[in-house]
């Protein structure tokens, strides 16, 4: 079989689940993109070698004729004088220069061509490519980084260093604008405008940069910067049909406005700014910029006098026979609500099963619509999460026994392990675990979810925390390890204080896996309290 048949099997069946996978939804699964591009590269290789083979072939007839023509031409009929000759000459135009030209038109790229095209099928779609350019500027607003330092690669914890050139800052900006978003169109399409400037060799004119970049400033009402842009690119391009009419637009605009009171002029003509540059836009999430800064380390209310009351200390699980000789290590977190810390939960050995067995199974992780109940994806959730059941593996019933033993509730009623791998700036926004939603027809059946038993199954070397927005704590992901809170009072009333949020993954790769554990079959492992709020 050819190399690139078998290129071309083993991809097909790798990547035969992918099919609609949504990849910058989860850097796992991406992690597979890799060793396609790998064969592709190898079926690329195949090709090159055969085109030269068959160019050296051609050459070297060439380079032969070449010095036979010389010496014929300089005396024909001497030439074919010699029978021989005459002999060859006939044999030569009459069938070697029908086999050159067999040679010539044999066609080498049908290997490359029909592998590429069988894996086009899985390869990441337009949805993925805005995907990954939102994801960036995601990563952009919640960590605070100028696009200067992102186009650079200049990341911390990163062990390779990358750059985007002025093609991919201007493959951002129309992404933002054909998504509305003025922004961050003005912030990267002034990125492409100055790499561009300092002399990056590149396909895309300046004149298609201005062109976003006027109409976006235009969009912020900063009329005097999109008419100075406008001129730049009509000096550039006096042709442009769209500048002239804009520019004259522009100047009519700014005609009426000059008309106008003063003090009405300055409010419409001069845009909002921040910090030098046009102001973010207000989203729908009211504590936007709480979450955010805990993202970043910033805000973490831990006081010295809440510091006081965090201790460690070997956990065994209300003397359960199993934890007696190995206790697990217990840090405080934080103190009210009561989160902690477990140690050593999982080795790396069942981290790596675990995630062997949710790899295949991964799908884009989805919430439920508020209105509806129905389970839909949303942009505030970007990442994949698959269910593993204890007929899967002995080590899925290994680890949740594990935690029925840490916590001291049960696991039959709980729901099953979900394992959830983060993609590019791979998020949860602010969001409670348990449901505030009367008509949900598992809180008859199993309650409410009354705990969270959260696994880190990596490190992640930038961001990636989880945080507590309303009262301002951060955890920050450590392979092994694993956090525990109750969603629920004793009364069963939900714990408003719970909401939280898996923060932007800035470098890294996270894996985590969870377990909820419901409030039948716990009634008197975690009895009622006396007041509505124990």
């Amino acid at each position: 079989m050819k190399p690139w048949l078998c290129l071309v099997f083993f991809t097909s069946a790798f990547l035969i689940w992918h099919a609609e996978a949504e990849f910058f939804t989860s850097i796992g699964q991406m992690t597979d993109l890799i060793y396609a591009e790998k064969d592709l590269v190898q079926s690329l290789k195949e090709y090159i070698r055969a085109e030269e083979t068959k160019l050296s072939q051609i050459k070297s007839w060439a380079e032969k004729m070449d010095v036979l023509t010389s010496k014929s031409t300089s005396d024909p009929e001497g030439y074919l004088a010699h029978p021989v000759n005459a002999y060859k000459l006939v044999k030569r135009l009459n069938t070697d220069w029908l086999e050159l030209e067999n040679l010539v038109l044999q066609d080498t790229t049908n290997g490359f061509i029909t592998n590429l095209t069988i894996q086009r099928q899985f390869f990441p779609t337009e949805e993925d490519e805005t995907g990954a350019a939102k994801a960036l500027m995601r990563l952009q607003d919640t960590y605070k980084l100028d696009p200067e330092t992102l186009s650079r690669g200049n990341l911390p914890g990163t062990k390779y260093r990358s750059s985007l050139t002025v093609s991919d800052c201007f493959g951002m900006g129309k992404t933002a604008y054909n998504d509305g978003d003025y922004y961050h169109t003005v912030l990267w399409m002034e990125q492409a405008l100055k790499q561009h400037d300092e002399g990056e060799d590149t396909t895309v004119s300046k004149v298609e940069i201005l062109d976003y970049l006027s109409y976006a400033v235009f969009q912020f009402g900063d009329l005097h910067r999109a008419m100075e842009l406008t001129r730049r690119l009509i000096s550039l391009d006096s042709t442009h049909e769209r500048a002239g009419s804009n520019l004259r637009y522009f100047e009519k605009l700014l005609e009426k406005e000059r008309e106008k009171p003063s003090n009405k002029t300055v409010a419409t003509t001069e845009p909002v700014v921040q910090s030098g540059a046009y102001e973010r836009p207000l989203d729908y999430l009211p504590e936007r910029d709480i979450y955010e800064a805990l993202c970043r380390g910033e805000g973490v209310k831990m006081t010295p006098r809440r510091q006081k009351r965090l201790f460690c200390r070997y956990h065994d699980g209300n003397r359960n026979p199993h934890l007696l000789i190995a206790p697990f290590k217990e840090e405080d977190e934080w103190d009210s609500p009561h989160i902690v810390r477990y140690y050593d939960v999982m080795s790396d050995e069942e981290i790596e099963k675990i995630k062997q067995l949710a790899k295949p199974k991964l799908a884009r992780a989805t919430v439920r619509d508020p209105k509806t109940g129905v389970l839909t994806v949303a942009s505030y959730r970007v990442s994949k999460s698959s269910w593993l059941e204890e007929d899967d593996d002995p080590v899925v019933a290994k680890v949740n026994q594990r935690m029925q033993q840490i916590t001291g509730l049960t696991v039959k009623t709980a729901e099953l392990l979900q394992v959830a791998n983060y993609g590019m700036g791979g998020q949860y926004e602010p969001h409670f675990d348990f449901s505030r939603r009367p008509f949900d027809s598992t809180l008859k059946s199993e309650g409410n979810r009354l705990a969270t038993f959260l696994n880190y199954m990596s490190d992640v070397e930038a961001g990636g925390a989880t945080v507590f927005p309303d009262f301002g704590a951060a955890i920050w992901p450590k392979k092994g390890t694993a956090v525990f809170w109750y969603n629920l009072f004793r009364s069963g009333e939900g714990d408003y204080r719970t909401r939280h949020a898996a923060c932007p993954v800035l470098v890294g790769c996270k894996w985590v896996s969870n377990k909820w554990f419901h409030e039948r079959g716990n009634e008197f492992l975690r009895p009622c309290g006396r007041t509505e709020v124990d």
